[in-house]
C-alpha cells in the first residue's frame, strides 16, 4: 500500500449528495446505473455511472445519500458523461456496496 501525505489526501474533494434521479444503463459494458446527484448549491447536480446493480435498483436509490469525489475530471462512459465518482466498497462477492453517511448530513458537506 502506497502512503500519501495529508496534503495529498486533502486534494480529494469528497462530498455528500442526494440521488434525485436514477436509471438503468444497459448500454454500459458492465451493468451500471445512471445517477443524477444533488451536491447542494456550491457544486450543483452532477451525473455518475455506477456499477452497483448487484445490490441496488434505480427506484430504491432516489432520495438516498451517497458520497462522491466531485473534483475528478468528467469521464465518458459509453454515451453518458460521468462527472463524479460515487464511492463504495467491494463485498465478498466483488459487488459494490455504497459508502454512505450513517446519519443525515447536509447536502454538499465535505468529508473531513
Amino acid at each position: 500500500m502506497a502512503e500519501i501525505s495529508y496534503d495529498e489526501f486533502a486534494k480529494v474533494d469528497i462530498r455528500v449528495g442526494r440521488v434525485v434521479k436514477a436509471e438503468p444503463y444497459p448500454e454500459a459494458r458492465k451493468p451500471a446505473i445512471k445517477l443524477w446527484i444533488d451536491f447542494g448549491p456550491e457544486i450543483g447536480e452532477k451525473r455518475s455511472s455506477a456499477q452497483i446493480t448487484a445490490h441496488y435498483a434505480p427506484d430504491e436509490l432516489v432520495g438516498r445519500l451517497v458520497m462522491g469525489v466531485v473534483n475528478f475530471p468528467p469521464r465518458q462512459i459509453g454515451k453518458f458523461m460521468s462527472e463524479v465518482l460515487v464511492l463504495g466498497f467491494h463485498d465478498a462477492d466483488d459487488a459494490v456496496v455504497l459508502a454512505t453517511p450513517d446519519k443525515e448530513a447536509p447536502i454538499g458537506a465535505r468529508l473531513c
